[in-house]
């Protein structure tokens, strides 16, 4: 139990007081060997470090419509994918589009354009916030 208690305190979904007044319920006598969580004070706002993984956002230029399964593979992986189809013709970047549509729905994800013929593809981990057309329209307004 007591292993558990130090594995949520790490990981913060518990504070570290809960689990000292737990432990010393449990078993009267004080726990010989030292705390290596003394001095790190958990809070919500606080992440462990070690909880992130590095997420890798591949850059893709297909030239035909066969590396698509390779983008859509990208995204099973879980990994954002940023596609530019400014290369193609219009006939085959359609094409593209539709099925990385219907890739990043089945998965939950999104796609959102982010200039000229160019997309980013993100599974479900992935949240986009903002939009790059209002920022596009915004400094149009301000160059006015």
């Amino acid at each position: 139990m007591g292993v558990m208690n130090k594995f949520l305190n790490f990981i913060g979904l518990q504070e570290e007081e809960e689990v000292v007044e737990k432990e010393r319920g449990a078993d009267s006598t004080p726990d010989p060997e030292p705390n290596m969580f003394d001095g790190r004070k958990n809070k919500n706002n606080i992440v462990s470090i070690h909880s992130q993984k590095n997420i890798r956002v591949i850059l893709s230029e297909p030239r035909s419509y066969d590396e698509t399964q390779d983008i859509a593979d990208h995204l099973r992986s879980r990994r954002p994918v940023v596609v530019n189809l400014q290369r193609l013709r219009s006939d085959q970047a359609i094409r593209i589009v539709d099925f990385l549509s219907g890739t990043v729905y089945a998965l939950n994800g999104s796609i959102s354009k982010i200039g000229p013929s160019i997309f980013l593809c993100t599974p479900d981990t992935v949240e986009i916030q903002g939009s790059i057309k209002d920022s596009i329209e915004d400094e149009a307004d301000y160059n006015k």
